[in-house]
């Protein structure tokens, strides 16, 4: 009996690779906290799941590399990148603002592990019943 990893993970693989994508939007904004006219990036977590999880339901496998991807793996590798709404834009045009961005970065990291302790937790129980413990 073959072990099918998409269901044994759930949706955490999907949510690290997301958490992943959002931790290097939140970085480039704060490196850009200074650059006149830069527009700050997030990505709404919330929505990119739901549409990985909706998209779960029906998923389609390729049997060839040159397939069109499923919009499943679209969906994941292009997740929806928003700008952020400020409450006051600076004078050079920039709507980074680095208190907010900071925030945004250590709850996104926080989350980041938990997923991570998620998926650890999911191997270990896979390595267990392997074992049959």
């Amino acid at each position: 009996m073959s072990i099918n990893f998409d269901s044994a993970l759930g949706i955490h693989a999907d949510a690290l690779r997301v958490r992943s994508q959002r931790a290097e939007l939140l970085a480039s904004n704060l490196s850009n906290a200074d650059t006149p006219g830069y527009k700050a990036r997030d990505i709404d977590f919330s929505a990119v799941l739901k549409t990985v999880n909706a998209d779960q339901s029906s998923v389609m496998t390729t049997s060839h590399q040159n397939h069109i991807p499923t919009t499943q793996s679209l969906q994941a590798s292009n997740p929806h990148i928003q700008y952020r709404s400020t409450i006051q834009d600076s004078l050079d045009g920039n709507s980074v603002d680095e208190q907010v961005e900071q925030a945004q970065f250590m709850q996104n990291s926080i989350q980041y592990q938990a997923s991570l302790e998620f998926l650890g937790g999911k191997f270990t129980g896979l390595l267990k019943a392997i074992r049959g413990e």
